[in-house]
């Protein structure tokens, strides 16, 4: 038996101790467990996670051939910059690989993460001009692009149909010998910032490796959260979920504590400690140890700004960074929602009464909130598409940032997924890429009627994206970004019918589940939210109040009002606000918020640029403004309100950009404490306050050169009646 011969290989071998604590289980697997094991990798061949064996050596010839490049290019480089021969001749050089590809859990046709190592006589700029010319040359190598001004500087290219992200890291060293050990903290020594990022991915991947007690079982339970992950729409980390590094710690986390169970047992293991732990206690893998190189590291008793991360999960390999910095409040409930919801499958697997398929169903997000906010990013032309949309994608965290610092917000849910705009929005600009923004309003609970205005919100979100293409010379013309506030009902004036009708059918199986999950979340973020605007702060969730309030029995059948959409025709230097009735009796929109009913209008303005930044001036209808005329086919009346300056909208709700933010928390919060298995206790060294692993969000606030190009306001109100 299996488990006889499991339990024999066990007492013989002593157990290592992994993590900052001793394991919660020693027990050996079953034979019931190597059965669903054996049942998970079925359920996952059919989303082609794994690769052939001709798919795995191809990568590894082209793994040799890109090693082999980096060592020719830093032997000429050598011998033009007059080196000794007997240097040349010993410089070496080498590629070491990261991410998904070194931790053994890329999927079809994945890319690689690589670092290029060199030694000292080769500079940063030789990296991103000689090297760059010989991959120029080189037939099998194609869209090659740099990124030279990035966080963490990159090449990005394909070689033999293999996409390869390249970094580059420069060692104060003569040679590179091919046994170079990247996990000694001594590399780090006198190393400019840029190459301790870059070597920072390689020596994170290697250290969570090294604290696994069996690879094998770590690499089957990560492929299969991160398809889970993928699949449920919370795998970002630019769009403020979790990225694979995160994936991969919270997996390697769960091995630690069962180091003998294998990965059917894992995966139950995963949701059941993560549904349940209490945020923002941090992940760690192993003990932060003492260091004299004085890198700043995360450490939350030092710094201020570490305090008010919401769900920290801490890299194991110094200098000690939290790799969740751009999760919020609405992304981490998202993300809890969902580890709860993973629990309540795999308990259902686990006792027969369903199948490992099921864990990897995707959710309807056009089924799950009744208000919606599209965010349109538009250009001319497809190659500026790809910068512009690049741009947006890494900014919509900000947005989100902002609508759930909005006191009548709760939950501001991006999907990860963009789509292509329609015909409508192509008939200006032929390039659209569209994301949705699900919403969820707070309870009213005292004023009958009370105005919201999202002017602010949007109008400091747009302002960053373009001061940041202004700033990188980005700006084309005809990029442009577009907000609309839409109801659930209208959604199929943007999206097919088939991407909206997706999995009705199992919605509805599972509608009510789903809605105790909703209802749990709206009422914690809203106890959250409000006690974060005491403090100005970002409280953590209650997960007391969590669990009494989805016992609550509140009715999830709201009646559906109709829709008053207002939309913009910005021309000849005046805003007009045009009122289109979606229904020829619709006077409000009803907005679902727990215990009471509210009637909303809505008011939009277009925004574009700052006027301080170089783009096209285009007048005149919008894409999102165009898409107004299929609305209202059929329908004979028009009515509006004209709008003559800004003084009219809805006063500004009074808190400072995002950038801002947590200096002025810092002086009212408290520190956060650390309980339970995860004390932090030791003393590190943090002289130097510069973070490595976060990037500073623009403050929207800040000047910008005027070049006399007119603005565009944007402005979204809400009048809520009780």
């Amino acid at each position: 038996m299996r488990e006889t011969g499991g339990t024999s290989m066990l007492q013989n071998q002593p157990q290592r101790h992994y993590g900052i604590t001793s394991p919660i289980s020693l027990a050996p697997p079953k034979d019931i467990d190597y059965i669903h094991t054996q049942k998970l990798v079925e359920a996952m061949e059919s989303f082609g996670v794994f690769e052939d064996e001709e798919e795995l050596n191809h990568r590894l010839v082209v793994l040799c051939k890109l090693n082999n490049l980096v060592k020719e290019w830093i032997f000429e480089l050598g011998e033009s910059k007059n080196l000794p021969p007997s240097v040349v001749e010993n410089v070496g050089g080498r590629i070491f690989t990261f991410g998904s590809y070194r931790l053994g859990v890329h999927t079809k046709g994945a890319d690689i993460d690589a670092l290029c190592v060199a030694p000292r006589h080769v500079e940063r700029s030789d990296f991103f001009q000689s090297f760059i010319e010989k991959l120029k040359h080189q037939e099998e190598i194609k869209n090659l692009r740099a990124v030279e001004d990035a966080y963490v500087p990159v090449v990005k290219f394909e070689f033999d149909g293999i996409e390869i992200d390249l970094v580059f890291a420069r060692l104060p060293v003569q040679t590179v010998s091919d046994n170079l050990d990247l996990r000694d903290d001594s590399r780090l020594r006198s190393l400019d910032i840029r190459c301790i990022r870059s070597l920072n991915g390689c020596r994170v991947t290697d250290e969570i490796l090294h604290l696994v007690p069996n690879k094998e079982n770590f690499q089957l339970t990560l492929r299969a959260i991160k398809l889970w992950a993928k699949r449920r729409g919370i795998y970002s980390n630019m769009l403020g979920f979790l990225g694979g590094v995160s994936w991969a710690m919270l997996v390697a986390r769960t091995c630690q504590l069962h180091p003998n169970a294998l990965a059917s047992t894992l995966v139950h293991k995963f949701f059941l400690i993560f549904s349940k732990w209490e945020w923002p206690n941090p992940v760690l893998l192993k003990q932060p140890e003492e260091n004299n190189l004085n890198l700043p590291v995360w450490d939350p008793r030092v710094n201020p700004s570490d305090r008010y991360h919401v769900m920290p999960i801490i890299t194991p390999a110094y200098p000690q960074q939290n790799s969740t910095y751009n999760v919020s409040t609405s992304t981490r409930a998202v993300v809890v929602e969902e580890l709860k919801h993973g629990l309540a499958v795999t308990n259902e697997i686990l006792q027969g009464r369903s199948d490992w398929p099921k864990l990897f169903e995707q959710p309807n997000f056009f089924q799950k909130y009744k208000h919606y906010i599209v965010l349109t990013a538009s250009t001319y032309t497809e190659e500026h598409h790809l910068e512009w949309v690049g741009l947006v994608e890494s900014k919509i965290r900000v947005l989100v940032g902002n609508l759930e610092r909005n006191e009548f917000i709760n939950i501001a849910h991006v999907n990860p997924q963009s789509f292509p705009g329609n015909q409508e929005h192509c008939k200006q600009s032929r390039y659209v890429s569209m994301w949705f923004l699900g919403i969820i309003f707070r309870k009213l609970e005292s004023a009958e009627s009370t105005k919201i205005d999202l002017t602010y919100d949007i109008q400091s979100f747009t302002d960053a994206v373009y001061r940041q293409a202004n700033n990188i010379n980005m700006l084309k013309e005809g990029m442009k970004i577009e907000t609309a506030y839409v109801k659930r009902k209208h959604l199929h004036y943007f999206l097919p019918a088939g991407t909206l009708q997706k999995r009705k059918k199992q919605s509805m199986l599972n509608i009510s589940q789903n809605a105790s999950g909703l209802r749990c979340k709206r009422a914690s973020s809203n106890e959250s939210l409000n006690s974060s605007r005491d403090n100005h702060s970002r409280t953590p969730y209650n997960s007391s109040s969590l669990s009494m309030i989805s016992k609550l029995d509140t009715s999830t059948a709201e009646m559906e009002r109709n829709a008053t959409i207002w939309r913009t025709n910005g021309a000849n230097n005046r805003e007009k606000m045009t009122h289109v009735p979606v229904s020829p009796v619709s006077k409000g929109i009803s907005i679902p918020v727990i215990g009471s009913k509210m009637e909303a209008a809505v008011a939009i303005r277009t925004s574009g640029a700052p006027s301080d930044c170089t783009i096209p001036t285009v007048i005149g209808r919008n894409a999102i403004s165009q898409l107004t005329t299929c609305f209202v086919q059929g329908h004979h009346e028009l009515s509006g309100t004209q709008i003559t300056n800004s003084k009219s909208a809805a006063p500004k709700r009074p808190h400072s950009p995002a950038s801002k933010e947590c200096s002025k928390r810092s002086k009212d919060r408290e520190k956060v404490g650390f309980g339970g298995r995860n004390r932090l206790i030791s003393s590190i060294d943090t002289s130097r306050s510069q973070r490595l692993c976060s990037e500073e969000l623009p403050d929207s606030s800040s000047p910008v050169p005027t070049n006399g190009i007119r603005i565009i306001k944007r402005s979204i109100r809400l009048t809520l009646n009780q």
